[in-house]
């Protein structure tokens, strides 16, 4: 799922495709797409984009009545609200670009070209919501602190509202806005700070080292995508191109059985419904192996403990 950095980029490439131009057409391909039917989506069409913006993971198009300015009282702005979940990826088509084959849900035809939302595999999760007014937008704001703004006191304080386990903490949008799992992984990596901790026994200095790892992964990945977004743009793609949840720079994220780059230990994972955690155990849990929900459910005893254990088993063939 596209988080933070992938999103941030999305809104600023958008916001030079879009902005000042007219929003011609909406075409919806997918009916499971749009989650409202008040107002028309044809309330739309016709006004013009005013501006992007990012809400937790979603992206935001202003839209406001052509000729109005944005502080008229009249002028209530509607808002185009769309969430990629997984699978969702948007691409750059000429004036009334065709919507591609089986992964197209939508078209977004403006003055000089077409905005295309696809998404892959066969669970549609992609959603479109059009919202009238500020108000209405604020109520789909899931209230996440946005961590590359707060104060140390409150991103402390927002995390110690509820016990739970860091990583849940990290990715619950009610907490932080914009972090998810591939994210939060490497965040808990660069703290070394295991996945499991609860947020209720952390310290101070815990709270002060988790917060500059997060503005750190969170402010250096932006800038990577950002520069991957020119090098798209020179090559012709108006957007970019690979927006995945797992790129070959990560330390830990979808890097099961890899060394670790600080270490060198084994990177480790824990599999969880519909995810997993992926993390070293030299750098964050002092050399134990977390317990999965499944294997180590199913091995019971036989579960290795720690990282020396697992490295015996291997040498025995029982690994």
């Amino acid at each position: 799922m596209p988080e933070l950095p992938d999103v941030t980029v999305y809104v600023e490439r958008l916001a030079d495709l879009l902005v000042g131009r007219t929003l011609r057409h909406v075409r919806i391909r997918s009916p499971f797409l749009l989650r409202t039917v008040e107002p028309p989506l044809s309330a739309a069409e016709g006004r013009t984009i005013a501006g992007v913006r990012r809400m937790g993971k979603r992206i935001v198009l202003e839209l406001r009545a052509a000729g109005t300015q944005p502080a008229a009282a009249s002028a209530e702005p509607l808002f185009l609200v769309l969430h990629l979940m997984i699978a969702g990826r948007l691409k750059w088509g000429a004036p009334d670009a065709g919507i591609p084959g089986k992964i197209g849900l939508a078209a977004f035809d403006v003055d000089d070209g077409t905005l295309l939302l696809t998404e892959a595999g066969s669970k549609k999760r992609a959603s479109l919501h059009l919202l009238a007014g500020e108000a209405a937008l604020a109520a789909h704001d899931r209230g996440g602190l946005e961590v590359m703004e707060a104060s140390a006191a409150d991103f402390a304080a927002v995390l110690r509202r509820e016990n739970h386990t860091l990583k849940r903490a990290l990715t619950d949008p009610r907490l932080l806005s914009g972090i998810g799992n591939a994210y939060s992984d490497e965040i808990l990596h660069r703290a070394r700070l295991s996945p499991f901790i609860q947020t209720g026994t952390m310290s101070d200095e815990q709270f002060a080292a988790l917060l500059a790892a997060t503005r750190a992964v969170l402010g250096e990945w932006t800038a990577r995508l950002r520069e991957e977004a020119v090098a798209d743009a020179r090559a012709g793609h108006a957007l970019p191109r690979k927006v995945t949840a797992f790129r070959p720079g990560m330390a830990v994220h979808g890097r099961y059985g890899q060394p670790c780059p600080v270490c060198g230990a084994p990177v480790q994972r824990i599999l969880y419904a519909e995810n997993e955690a992926n993390y070293c155990a030299k750098c964050q849990t002092g050399g134990k192996l977390l317990a999965d929900r499944v294997l180590s459910r199913l091995m019971k005893d036989d579960w290795p403990r720690t990282l020396e254990e697992l490295e015996e088993r291997k040498r025995e063939g029982r690994g």
